[in-house]
């Protein structure tokens, strides 16, 4: 599969407005890429920059196969420059660094791109030296800016650019991703794109020691209720509440319960209704849970309710 392809297959209307934006000539001298992690931001401006510097064109696209295409996307061409945060933050000394640089005639060419990662982090003095950069642009020259906090970007850098949305990944590009870049088992990935469809927040979640040891609870209460066991009303007393303590926590317990519980109905479908019925029955008692957790009535006589009514079914 071509670059071109996989990015028109992870961000198709991003892809096609980037690519009518070349074809017509109207480009930006100012993009804000916007979007989470994982959602092809970064390869998106390699791909839309190799269009100013193909030597060969195909279709309109970048041919991925001349000298140019190919530095910049080993990040070695010297008329594309990157800037990344230098520790936690892009420095104001980065910025003045850049405009000297800008200043000068490209080395090939006449024309300079400048790539700007993470740029949330640029602190204010940065953010600042940036704006008036942008206020009088030099002539060839175009910038893209990435972030994932579009909220912590000047909105006097926000107007003076056009911004790009990237969609959030579908759950299943969600999954691969969390398998292959963070190396997260799959029945784990799963679970997470059932608790957020946010790549960057699933990662961070699934470092969390919390996060793990809800999971851990939220399997052995399943696996006393699947064989409705007693022993289900025992452990919503000393394990789950003491889990499970806040209100967002609260609702996460449930969101897991109804993962797992899916999952095994899935399993399933190919077998006798009456198992069936079972899980629905399970999912209708996640359901009332929420409306009643809504409703401010505690977790622990919600849990223990799901319980006896699963036992006594």
């Amino acid at each position: 599969m071509t670059e071109a392809e996989k990015l028109q297959q992870l961000q198709p209307v991003v892809f096609r407005q980037l690519q009518n934006s070349f074809k017509h000539g109207r480009l930006a001298h100012a993009y804000l890429f916007e979007g989470d992690q994982g959602t092809g931001k970064a390869e998106m401006a390699l791909w839309f920059t190799k269009h100013l510097f193909c030597l060969s064109l195909k279709d309109g696209l970048p041919c991925e196969e001349c000298n140019n295409c190919l530095r910049i996307g080993n990040h070695e061409h010297p008329d594309v420059v990157e800037v990344a945060p230098d520790g936690q933050t892009i420095k104001v000394e980065q910025i003045r660094q850049l405009q000297v640089e800008l200043g000068k005639s490209g080395f090939e060419s006449a024309k300079k791109v400048v790539l700007i990662h993470e740029a949330e982090r640029m602190n204010t003095n940065s953010a600042n030296s940036l704006l008036k950069f942008l206020e009088e642009p030099p002539a060839n020259f175009m910038i893209i800016l990435e972030t994932q906090a579009i909220g912590k970007i000047l909105p006097t850098i926000r107007s003076r650019c056009q911004i790009i949305h990237f969609q959030a990944l579908s759950t299943e590009k969600l999954v691969e991703q969390l398998e292959k870049e963070a190396h997260i088992p799959l029945k784990s990935a799963k679970l997470l794109t059932n608790l957020t469809n946010s790549y960057t927040k699933a990662v961070e979640i699934s470092k969390d020691e919390w996060f793990n040891e809800s999971k851990d609870t939220v399997i052995q209460w399943y696996s006393y209720l699947e064989k409705q066991d007693p022993q289900a009303f025992i452990y919503v007393q000393k394990k789950l509440v003491k889990v499970f303590k806040d209100k967002m926590q609260q609702r996460t317990a449930f969101e897991m319960l109804a993962f797992y519980v899916k999952e095994k109905r899935n399993q399933m479908l190919q077998q006798n209704q009456q198992s069936i019925a079972f899980y629905n029955h399970l999912l209708e008692e996640i359901l009332l849970a929420n409306q009643k957790l809504e409703a401010n009535v505690s977790f622990q006589n919600i849990a223990e309710q799901i319980t006896l009514h699963v036992i006594f079914a």
